[in-house]
């Protein structure tokens, strides 16, 4: 019985963890891409539909004042689909052939927030869970 319990309260936490519904983003790995900072963010759909195309608009405010907006997709919104299935994990990237660079490096971005988010489930649907984002 002891047994028992013991592999029970191993395997809740997991099984709640993985139940809760929701799509957390957070930060990704920056890089550095012919001078320009190019931002990341790391998506786990906790939730139980597929997303087919997130998008996180990120204000990057520079040390100079400027700002810039960056838009980190999953996939190309009308190119081949890339869904974020139950369970799975993916990483939001700046499409550089389709965007404007940074023009600065990482070194030089202070802070970042969030002004925009864009998710959406199959036939361009809202998704209906919450999508937290921590830049």
């Amino acid at each position: 019985m002891k047994t028992v319990l013991v592999a029970l309260s191993l395997a809740l936490p997991t099984a709640a963890a993985f139940a809760a519904n929701g799509i957390d983003v957070t930060r990704g790995g920056d890089s550095n891409v012919y001078g320009n900072c190019v931002p990341s963010l790391v998506v786990q759909n906790k939730s139980g539909e597929t997303i087919d195309y997130l998008q996180v608009d990120v204000v990057l405010a520079l040390r100079d004042g400027r700002q810039r907006i960056v838009e980190l997709k999953s996939g190309y919104r009308e190119g081949a689909p890339s869904p974020i299935a139950p369970g799975a994990s993916t990483t939001l990237r700046q499409h550089l052939d389709t965007s404007r660079a940074l023009g600065v490096p990482c070194g030089e971005v202070a802070e970042r927030r969030v002004s925009r988010t864009i998710c959406e489930t199959a036939h361009g649907m809202a998704c209906a869970s919450s999508v937290s984002v921590l830049p």
